[in-house]
């Protein structure tokens, strides 16, 4: 009577050991995706005073500010699996602004718009950053949710797979193309 006492206790405690990783893997993996949005906001927040710099010196590039600025609005709109590719979008469309600036040697010496576009460059950087750890998190779980035995209190308590946050579009795998000969 006592080993079956004992077997179901070690049952349950490993019951709850399980659970309580798929848990801890599932927070880790929401947090890592809020930090995502934080610097998606801040980015958000620095792109219209970018382009605002660029618009005095570059009067005849305004199909690259509409870009830029549709952009913005749609990956702001945007939610689910769809937001990755919709920042892939905004990403392209803030190579391509930068990309015109580089034509204006007067703009790119100007310190407001040198400061921006470090601000944007770090902002990037530790999106990226964040990116990586959410993926990473979304692998952990993942792994966990399929893997013998932990899938069977998965399944019992309704776990589901997360979805990497995008990979790369070909767009922006591709060197940006500046040209000088305007």
């Amino acid at each position: 009577m006592t080993y079956i006492v004992i077997i179901i206790a070690i049952l349950v405690i490993w019951l709850v050991l399980i659970f309580n990783g798929l848990v801890r893997l599932r927070n880790r993996a929401q947090e890592a995706y809020a930090d995502i949005d934080v610097q998606l906001k801040r980015r958000y927040d620095l792109i219209p005073n970018l382009v605002e710099s660029v618009k005095g010196y570059v009067k005849h590039e305004a199909g690259v500010f509409e870009k830029v600025t549709q952009a913005r609005s749609q990956a702001m709109q945007t939610t689910g699996q769809s937001k990755a590719a919709a920042e892939d979008q905004l990403s392209g469309a803030l190579k391509s602004l930068f990309a015109v600036a580089e034509n204006y040697p007067q703009l790119k010496a100007n310190e407001n718009f040198l400061s921006l576009q470090n601000e944007l460059t770090d902002t990037e950087d530790k999106i990226q950053a964040a990116r990586r750890f959410y993926n990473g998190m979304v692998r952990d779980l993942n792994i966990k949710i399929q893997s013998f035995p932990s899938n069977i209190i998965a399944g019992i308590f309704s776990f589901k797979p997360l979805e990497f946050f995008g990979d790369l579009s070909d767009a922006e795998k591709q060197p940006v193309k500046v040209d000088f000969n305007k």
